[in-house]
């Protein structure tokens, strides 16, 4: 099939999201300006760079209860913020993290989570998480957007310092196996990195 996306496409459901998989997501740890803690996952998200390690993550529409989206008013508000890993241990908490609950409710308490101070910024850090990037805000990039009353966003970060736990280690490198990271797919589908392979790239 071929389908315009300014036309109908004639599924049960957008198949974009499922065209673009597996997607990282990206558990956002922030703060708003009275120091309360919000945390929220999103899959739009990736690294930009390395050299230096930049992130990207985008946002759609609104609060559920109002306003902006929590972790993008506090990331205007605060110019800070980590990414921690979502492991596969961790699915039915990062899940309740995305309930749509009122602005004064804390998803760490509502799931059952932990927070470690961070290094060099001021949101804490997911315990239960292997991997916190700690971030601050470089850009903000207004996306098109074809919903009436809706907006698209996209923050994009400066990681300014890694957290990565030794449990995760193997002979110095990262393994994913021992996390199985979590990745959305379309619809309310997710998968998990439990097979990994290595392919040598040609010599010039």
């Amino acid at each position: 099939m071929f389908y315009k996306t300014s036309e109908p496409h004639g599924l049960p459901h957008d198949p974009f999201k499922s065209c673009v998989v597996p997607r990282p997501i990206a558990w956002v740890s922030s703060i708003d300006a009275e120091g309360r803690v919000n945390l929220a996952p999103y899959s739009f998200f990736n690294a930009l760079s390395s050299d230096p390690p930049m992130v990207m993550i985008s946002f759609n529409g609104y609060h559920a209860h109002g306003g902006d989206k929590d972790t993008l008013a506090n990331i205007r508000a605060c110019r800070e913020f980590v990414v921690n890993m979502v492991p596969l241990a961790q699915k039915d908490a990062m899940n309740v993290s995305t309930a749509n609950v009122g602005h004064e409710v804390d998803e760490l308490e509502l799931a059952g989570l932990t927070t470690e101070t961070s290094e060099l910024v001021k949101p804490p850090r997911v315990s239960e998480a292997p991997i916190h990037l700690e971030c601050e805000f470089y850009q903000e990039i207004n996306l098109p957007c074809t919903l009436p009353n809706s907006a698209n966003t996209m923050i994009i970060g400066t990681v300014l310092g890694v957290h990565i736990s030794d449990e995760v280690l193997t002979d110095g490198l990262v393994d994913t196996q021992k996390i199985k990271p979590l990745s959305r797919l379309g619809y309310m589908e997710y998968t998990a990195v439990d097979s990994v392979f290595k392919m040598a790239r040609p010599q010039d």
